[in-house]
């Protein structure tokens, strides 16, 4: 019972640490990458459409993306999508693609990034906090349902606690990656 709790335990903190990673691959750095937009919302018939299924996505240069859509009638609602999201970019059209120059980052806006990376670490490390407690929670209902022992009981906190901090620890050295990444020029 124990070993299913733990299971599950580390099953729902992979999956923050994997929801983390898939926010900050989105979060801009020096460099081009096709995560920045493939997942933004496009109105397409009425209904939004994340653009790597109406396009295909390429790094040409080290700050520019290419975005060629599937159907050329759809470049129309792919540019208003980009200008409308938060990523302050003018899309160029040339009526089959669009390029997406990107600017070097300023130091502010560095500043400001590290900030909003440092938020979303956190709101990781709370998620793996709930699912400690949760799990510790559930073993201690095993032990007062008396499916478990006294020992038994220890033993499974003191096995997610470890577990909790080994997650925790992936979830700082993820984030001072991304710093680094957003401070080198």
């Amino acid at each position: 019972m124990i070993k299913e709790a733990t299971q599950d335990a580390e099953k729902r903190m992979r999956s923050a640490i994997q929801s983390l990673e898939e926010d900050l691959a989105g979060v801009r750095t020096g460099r081009a990458t096709p995560a920045l937009v493939e997942k933004m919302s496009v109105e397409y018939y009425g209904s939004p459409v994340p653009l790597m299924q109406m396009a295909s996505i390429s790094v040409p240069e080290p700050r520019q993306l290419l975005i060629k859509p599937f159907d050329p009638t759809t470049i129309k609602d792919i540019e208003k999508a980009i200008q409308a999201s938060e990523l302050g970019i003018t899309p160029m059209n040339d009526g089959k693609v669009i390029r997406l120059n990107l600017p070097p980052l300023t130091e502010e806006r560095r500043r400001d990034l590290i900030k909003f990376v440092n938020n979303r670490l956190e709101d990781a490390r709370i998620a793996v906090r709930n699912v400690r407690r949760d799990s510790i929670k559930d073993i201690k209902e095993f032990e007062e349902e008396k499916l478990i022992s006294e020992d038994d009981l220890k033993h499974g906190e003191e096995e997610i606690q470890k577990m909790t901090d080994r997650i925790i620890e992936e979830i700082g050295e993820i984030g001072k990656k991304k710093d680094h990444e957003i401070m080198e020029i």
